[in-house]
């Protein structure tokens, strides 16, 4: 079984990691490590930031994700600040700016980025969906007030394995599996 270093301090995510990268035998070991996140209107360079700031100190092959919901009626905010946003004003926050706006569209979207010793590489996921009127379900971050496309569901009141099925990060892990499994069959 193949094994993978993912570089996150949210448990919640190495959970949703930990049940898709199983299925395809891929094992993780996280590591939260204490470097400074590069702030950037582009997930996709955090994510290769982070990764090549822990490579550095690991000397590992690792995995780092990150992600953002962007909510079309506020102009793609919070997009990348998502974490902070969520800290800051939560879900009923982002419901409060939401007031009275029927237009409800967003994206979630994920960047798993890949570094080892001689390469740095990026997957990208994107999960297209509507901001429902109010919390459903438990989940973590802004899981319950998001419904993807698809679903009448909001992530919060999903299942690990059905979120999975529709998530922007499962999506992007996938990609990454794809690339992983075919670079490890090239070099064993």
């Amino acid at each position: 079984m193949a094994s993978i270093i993912f570089v996150t301090g949210n448990k919640n995510k190495v959970r949703e990691a930990e049940v898709l990268l199983r299925r395809f035998g891929i094992n993780i070991t996280d590591v939260n490590l204490d470097i400074d996140e590069v702030q950037a209107d582009d997930i996709e360079y955090i994510a290769r930031h982070a990764a090549e700031d822990s490579y550095r100190i690991l000397k590992k092959a690792l995995i780092v994700e990150d992600s953002g919901l962007y909510i079309s009626a506020l102009n793609g905010f919070p997009g990348p600040y998502s974490s902070y946003v969520y800290r800051t004003l939560g879900i009923n926050g982002i419901l409060k700016l939401m007031d009275n706006v029927e237009e409800r569209d967003a994206i979630f979207k994920a960047a798993v980025a890949y570094a080892d010793e001689k390469i740095i590489k990026v997957f990208v996921g994107e999960t297209k969906g509507k901001i429902s009127f109010e919390p459903r379900g438990r989940g973590w971050g802004f899981d319950p007030i998001f419904i993807p496309d698809g679903s009448s569901k909001t992530f919060g009141e999903m299942s690990t394995d059905e979120k999975n099925v529709f998530s922007h990060r499962g999506k992007a892990l996938l990609e990454f599996v794809k690339w992983f499994t075919a670079k490890s069959t090239i070099h064993s």
